[in-house]
């Protein structure tokens, strides 16, 4: 019996760890971060953002200096002159809304070039973890920074290191 138990259990677990997945993951902001197009991209992001946040600014404060100076000079308009007035103060205001929208927006200018300039690193990344993947021959490849929620990795399943190797990149030394 022990033998018929034995000669079953032995085939069962072959079978078992033949069909075993190979997991690892990759923190794909530890990778951006070795990355200098990304840190530059994100450079120029950053001074694009900063110049049309203050142009907005400056909108919203020239029509906050308008709706001021409209109050102040409330008194002496006759109906027609502050019917005109408000007219101009809210044709402004939704102007700086819509110039808003238009550069930070969901389908923004911000947006659109945020795309254009990290899509091309991202797709680079994205190679290098497929061959990483392809050449240990590992079934499947978690970013420890998305959705998926780690409890618990053991260090010698992340790849990320692996990663910034086959970018041609050093591991440890950061993008300036």
């Amino acid at each position: 019996m022990k033998k018929l138990f034995l000669t079953l259990l032995i085939p069962v677990l072959a079978v078992t760890a033949a069909f075993a997945q190979r997991f690892a993951y990759v923190d794909s902001e530890y990778i951006l971060k070795h990355v200098p197009e990304y840190a530059s991209s994100q450079k120029q992001l950053a001074a694009i953002s900063d110049q049309w946040q203050k142009e907005t600014d400056a909108r919203f404060q020239d029509i906050d200096r308008m709706y001021k100076a409209y109050q102040a000079d409330q008194v002496l308009m006759t109906a027609d002159m502050k019917k005109r007035r408000e007219n101009e103060i809210i044709d402004k205001e939704k102007a700086a809304k819509d110039f808003q929208r238009q550069k930070f927006g969901p389908d923004g200018e911000l947006a659109q070039r945020s795309t254009a300039l990290i899509k091309p690193v991202q797709d680079r990344v994205a190679k290098a973890v497929q061959a990483i993947a392809e050449s240990e021959n590992l079934d499947m490849i978690f970013d420890k920074n998305s959705e998926v929620i780690m409890l618990y990795a053991n260090p010698r399943y992340d790849k990320s290191a692996a990663v910034i190797t086959r970018l041609g990149l050093k591991p440890g030394v950061f993008a300036q």
